[in-house]
């Protein structure tokens, strides 16, 4: 029979281990970003998804990393903590159902599964189930608008998960972290803000805004005030051209797939 000190060891021990595998597939996240995903001369960057499609063993460390995720209660996580680990958990579901359906041209060429009457499962995967976060089974839609836009109430949450998509704020090279979340999230919208995905002023001062901005204004103030919104996030060049008056004349999303040649 254990004595106390050996069996208090053991208990020790089972307790640390969730903890040490949440660690490692945290590096190992990092690692696989840090591989696949490449910066490009237009702003936008891309993904290597043949190459990682090629790898079985990077494409296990993903679904190992997903597993570990998973089994952490982000429910108990200070705020700053519960958004990375969204973002985190969302962007990597994205990325596996990607490389699982490889190769496609757009994300919207996989059909969502176990939901055949609902019309939006028809045209992306975001209706699918794809992973159980403390008891509840969860698609890419339920972490999106079901967790992360009203539990956060932070319009960044659009530059935050990326939909592997050309028309999408960039997906970073690296997982997002609690320490540098509002700084990185502040980067991540002005990137987008001042890239022609984001805003460009036409000729007749209108404006030609992403799509984001219209499908969800609401999350910006409304649509009148996206202006004001793309204001704090925009360099002085394009500052100075978004006046007072400025209003969204048309939008545009291109859902092309953002893989790297």
């Amino acid at each position: 029979m254990p004595t106390r000190r050996e069996a208090l060891a053991v208990l020790a021990c089972a307790l640390a281990a969730p903890r040490a595998a949440a660690a490692a597939a945290a590096v190992s996240l990092e690692a696989l970003l840090a591989r696949y995903v490449v910066p490009h001369e237009d702003g936008i960057a891309r993904v290597r998804y043949a190459a990682w499609a090629a790898s079985a063993e990077d494409r296990a460390a993903l679904s190992a990393w997903i597993e570990a995720e998973a089994a952490r209660a982000p429910s108990r996580m200070p705020r700053e903590e519960a958004f990375a680990y969204w973002a985190n958990l969302y962007n990597a579901l994205t990325l596996k159902e990607v490389l699982d359906h490889f190769p496609v041209r757009s994300i919207r060429d996989i059909a969502s599964r176990g939901v055949p009457f609902d019309p939006k499962g028809w045209f992306g995967p975001w209706r699918t189930r794809l992973v159980t976060v403390e008891g509840r089974r969860l698609s890419l839609d339920d972490i999106e608008h079901g967790i992360m836009r009203p539990t956060f109430g932070d319009p960044r949450v659009h530059y935050a998960v990326n939909c592997a998509a050309l028309g999408c704020p960039n997906l970073r090279p690296a997982p997002w972290r609690t320490a540098s979340l509002e700084r990185d999230l502040d980067e991540a919208a002005s990137a987008f803000v001042n890239h022609r995905r984001g805003v460009t002023v036409r000729p007749d001062g209108g404006l030609r805004v992403s799509s984001i901005y219209v499908w969800f204004a609401e999350d910006f103030g409304g649509r009148d005030a996206v202006p004001a919104h793309l204001r704090r996030h925009a360099a002085p060049p394009l500052a100075a051209r978004l006046g007072p008056d400025a209003r969204i004349a048309e939008d545009a999303y291109d859902w092309s797939l953002n893989a790297a040649a």
